[in-house]
């Protein structure tokens, strides 16, 4: 029987890098799926149903919420996002490991519904360092870069509800960190119950006369 996979939740303020980090997991591992969450928002241009989200009606989404369905939701400027709780669990129950990037309010509720899933915190290497990341990428004005600094302040203080922090100061070291703490995940003892379980119910097959040889 395959081992099931491991749910692996990315969080950190904006500008952190975790979503390019996510993107080279993604990349360079084929075992390794990501979480689409579902939204009541319309489709952006060149969005697509079923890559980017799963774009459903705010009836359907409901319905989810009372049928629990969703392993965690949250209201946005008027629209509703959510992670399907069905997609992750046949993902898992099929030996594969899924990635799901999630702000800390929504990481929490994840927690809290899927407590044996691996929860890793990017942080920067400084916040001036996040301060001039955000600045280069060019979309945001100066009050708005303020604003996300704020908030990243706030949000560090929650990195301690987290298993792993990863310093993002090079995103291929940071890559490797996080798949270095997915390997490590996967060789937990409470990982590999069945496993033990199979050896010690398993019937030696082996020669009974059999006499080792001596040194």
């Amino acid at each position: 029987m395959a081992q099931q996979g491991i749910l692996i939740v990315i969080s950190g303020p904006s500008g952190t890098g975790k979503g390019t980090i996510c993107r080279e997991l993604l990349r360079s591992n084929p075992h390794l799926k990501y979480s689409i969450s579902a939204t009541t928002r319309p489709p952006r241009v060149g969005e697509v149903d079923g890559v980017n989200y799963l774009f459903i009606g705010k009836n359907q989404f409901t319905t989810m919420i009372d049928n629990g369905e969703l392993l965690e939701w949250a209201e946005v400027y008027g629209n509703f996002y959510g992670t399907p709780r069905h997609y992750v669990l046949d993902q898992l129950n099929n030996g594969y490991d899924v990635v799901l990037e999630i702000d800390t309010q929504g990481a929490m509720k994840v927690k809290d519904n899927f407590p044996q899933g691996v929860f890793v915190y990017i942080i920067p290497p400084s916040l001036d360092e996040l301060a001039d990341r955000i600045y280069k990428r060019g979309t945001d004005s100066l009050d708005a870069i303020q604003n996300r600094l704020n908030c990243a302040s706030g949000e560090l203080s929650l990195a301690h509800n987290y298993h792993y922090i990863v310093v993002n100061d090079q995103v291929a070291a940071a890559v490797q960190k996080v798949e270095t703490i997915i390997t490590a995940e996967k060789y937990r003892a409470e990982r590999n119950t069945d496993l033990i379980d199979s050896l010690c119910h398993t019937k030696c097959t082996c020669n009974e006369h059999w006499v080792p040889s001596s040194k």
